[in-house]
This record gives C-alpha cells, sequence and structure tokens, in this order.
C-alpha cells in the first residue's frame, strides 16, 4: 500500500494552482515531475563536486567521477546488466535509438530487413528510416488490430533469414499497449536479428530486466522516470557495442588520436565523446533510488487501480470512446468525444487545471489507422489519485457542453 498523501509531499509541483485551480497533472507519459530529493541532488552537485570527470587529479573532479560511475552502477543493478560498460549515458531514448540506428546503417545491406511495428514512436521509426536508406536495407512492420495490439501472427510471417534487426517499444506511448516483448525477442533470435527495445513508456512502471528478457539493446529516458531532462541510457550486450562503430568523435571517445589513426575508447567510453551532462547522470541515479524506494510493484499495482478508475469514469461520459483497449494495458487512457476536435478539449480542461496531453503523440500511423487527428491522452502515474481523475472527469463532461 502507497501512502499517497506522503508521497505527494514529495513533488513541490502538484501543491501549485493552474489558472487558479488546483493542478492535475496528467501528462506523465510526456515528462514526470521531480520529487524534492532529485531537485536537491541537482543543487548539491553543484554546489559540493561540480567539476569535469574522468580526466582531472584533482580531488572535485575524483569526487565528480566516483558519484557519475556509481550512478552507472545503480543503473547497470536496476536493470540487471551483467557488465558495468553495457550501461552507456545518453541524452534520452531518441538518441539511445540513434545511436544504435547509425552504427547498424553502416552494419547493413541492400537485402536485408529491419523490422518495427505499427505502434512506435516517431522516434523508433524515422532513424532506422535513416538507417535504410543508408545501407539499402528494407523497413517492414508489425501490424496492429483495432484494440492496439500487435498481430503476432504476422509478426511471423515477416520473420526470415534476412532480417537482421528487430526495433519495437515495450510499451505505447499513445495507447498504454504493453507489448509481448519476451515472445518478439525469442522468436527474432531464432533468425539471428539484434533487438531493440524502446523503454521510454515502460521505465515509470515497470523494472526491467535485460538479462531475462535476453534483449540485445534497451534503452530509455531520464526524465520520465523522475530524473532530470537531457538524460537517458543505452543499455547494450557487449558484443553488439563492440560491433558497432562510434557514433560521435571527440575527447573521451579516443585511445590515441594522430593525424594518421585514431583508435577508439573501451566500452562504455566509446559512445560518451565530449563532456556528458555529469549532474544529470548522477542525479538519475538518486531518481532511480527514489523510485526503487516506493517499489516498482507498488507502483505497477496502484497505477493499475488508477487505470481501472480512469476508465470506469471516463465511459459514463456519452459519446465518449477510449483508443487503445488492449488486454494488456498500463496507466494511459487515449480518448476523444464524437463531433469535437481534441485540441479544443485540452484548451478547456486546461483552463480547469488539468494537464493532459492532445495531438498526435509522435505516433501519426497510429492516428492514420484509427482515421482521427488526434487523441486526448490521460497518463497517470504513482502521485495521481482517484480524486483528480474525477476532475477531469467533470472538466471533459464541462468541455463537451461548452463545444457540443
Amino acid at each position: 500500500m502507497l501512502d499517497i498523501k506522503s508521497i505527494r509531499k514529495d513533488f513541490p509541483i502538484l501543491t501549485q494552482q493552474v489558472n487558479g485551480k488546483p493542478l492535475v497533472y496528467f501528462d506523465n507519459a510526456a515528462t514526470a515531475q521531480k520529487p524534492k530529493v532529485v531537485e536537491d541532488a541537482i543543487i548539491k552537485y553543484y554546489e559540493t563536486i561540480n567539476a569535469n570527470i574522468h580526466r582531472g587529479v584533482h580531488t572535485l573532479s575524483q569526487l565528480a567521477t566516483d558519484a557519475y560511475e556509481e550512478a552507472r552502477a545503480k543503473i547497470q543493478n536496476h536493470i540487471n546488466a551483467k557488465h558495468n560498460h553495457e550501461i552507456i549515458f545518453t541524452a534520452g531514448t531518441t538518441f539511445s535509438i540513434n545511436l544504435v540506428a547509425n552504427g547498424f546503417g553502416s552494419l547493413l545491406k541492400a537485402g536485408d530487413e529491419v523490422v518495427i511495428s505499427a505502434l512506435e514512436h516517431h522516434s523508433n521509426i524515422v532513424p532506422w528510416q535513416f538507417a535504410c536508406e543508408r545501407s539499402g536495407a528494407t523497413l517492414k512492420v508489425i501490424p496492429m488490430n483495432e484494440h492496439g495490439e500487435l498481430i503476432m501472427e504476422e509478426y511471423d510471417k515477416l520473420l526470415n533469414e534476412n532480417t537482421k534487426v528487430v526495433a519495437v517499444s515495450h510499451i505505447s506511448n499513445a495507447l498504454g499497449t504493453i507489448n509481448p516483448i519476451r515472445e518478439i525477442i525469442k522468436k527474432a533470435h531464432q533468425f539471428g536479428a539484434a533487438v531493440l527495445i524502446d523503454g521510454a513508456q515502460a521505465t515509470p512502471h515497470i523494472r526491467p530486466d535485460v538479462v531475462e528478457l535476453d534483449c540485445d539493446f534497451y534503452v530509455f529516458s531520464g526524465h520520465k522516470v523522475c530524473g532530470p531532462t537531457g538524460t537517458g541510457i543505452l543499455y547494450g550486450k557487449e558484443e553488439w557495442l563492440n560491433k558497432l562503430p562510434p557514433y560521435q568523435g571527440g575527447g573521451e571517445m579516443i585511445k590515441t588520436v594522430t593525424f594518421e589513426k585514431t583508435t577508439y575508447a573501451c566500452l562504455p567510453h566509446k559512445f560518451e565523446a565530449g563532456t556528458p551532462n555529469i549532474a544529470g547522470g548522477i542525479v538519475l541515479g538518486h531518481a532511480i533510488d527514489y523510485l526503487n524506494g516506493i517499489g516498482f510493484d507498488n507502483i505497477a499495482a496502484y497505477e493499475h487501480e488508477l487505470l481501472e478508475y480512469g476508465t470506469k469514469r471516463l465511459l459514463e461520459i456519452e459519446g465518449l470512446k477510449i483508443i487503445g483497449t488492449a488486454q494488456e494495458k498500463t496507466s494511459v487512457i487515449s480518448f476523444n468525444i464524437e463531433g469535437i476536435h481534441p485540441y479544443d478539449i485540452g484548451v478547456i480542461v486546461d483552463k480547469l487545471g488539468v494537464a493532459v496531453r492532445t495531438g498526435h503523440h509522435c505516433t501519426q500511423p497510429i492516428m492514420d489507422f484509427f482515421g482521427i487527428p488526434g487523441t486526448v491522452r490521460a497518463s497517470f502515474s504513482f502521485y495521481n489519485t482517484k480524486e483528480e481523475i474525477d476532475i477531469l472527469v467533470e472538466a471533459v463532461k464541462k468541455a463537451k457542453m461548452m463545444l457540443s
């Protein structure tokens, strides 16, 4: 059982008012709010150990380096990676996917195939289009059904000896669908394909075990797990990270440099060129500590309650249709009201203090599939309450009355 009142006290932003109303924040799929422990850790870093890392012999540099590498170890432990050097700090999920896709762009060739799904965020579509255009490989898509679930029988038909990469989301940001990634990974490996899992939407709700999943790459963003923006993680199996070429050149990622030839540093530094977001990486470790202190089993159970309650309450509104009704879902509800544009609903409920996301959610192919311009998306986190859902429902009712 979670003590929600106590948890909410950890998040100063939740106490403010928006447009004269208490803030109800239901845009967690876009970014999570930050607990005071994370905010304090940012200030502490800059006030006490701010220095560049891995290079200096002076005390502050050593302290900053130790803290940064301690954060790497926390992430390794959190996702159960075998090796510390399999954890690469990045600027976020998008950066991580681009790093991997760019590397495969030089490994793929004409006739090879890359498989993604119909549920992907643009950041797990466009980089693979780049890679295919560069290499001559072909991009294939696992289709979905009207519930927003992948059609696994069609996935089976796509796989063959030409399949080199399968890249799919763990959870859909637009619909909340939890994909059967264990099955996806196992079947891809039967054909020798590498598998990348986009965990941006999963990691706020689920503690992934990359060894148990047996994925080759797993990526996520810090800001969605209560950490700072501009931070992210790329996990890659050691053998795959050694195969991929560096994504950027510069300091830190080199072993030796001459005008004739450069040799690259060992993992993880091979993929961490330049001065990183040191404070962000350190503080991401604090955010992970905070979430583990609450417990991901507790988070998942409570958020499932919010999902069921929110679904029930919203469906009480005449003309409201939920887009994405998969059997396996996380705490995301995308919906529309017949005859009303989602943007108009979003504007009105914002005036009532409720923050939701409207639009295509960087998933235009999903919206095209359903033949809609976008949805209103309410995404719940462990610091939200059923009382806030009631406020959302009343705000949507008012918006409907004004716009009908």
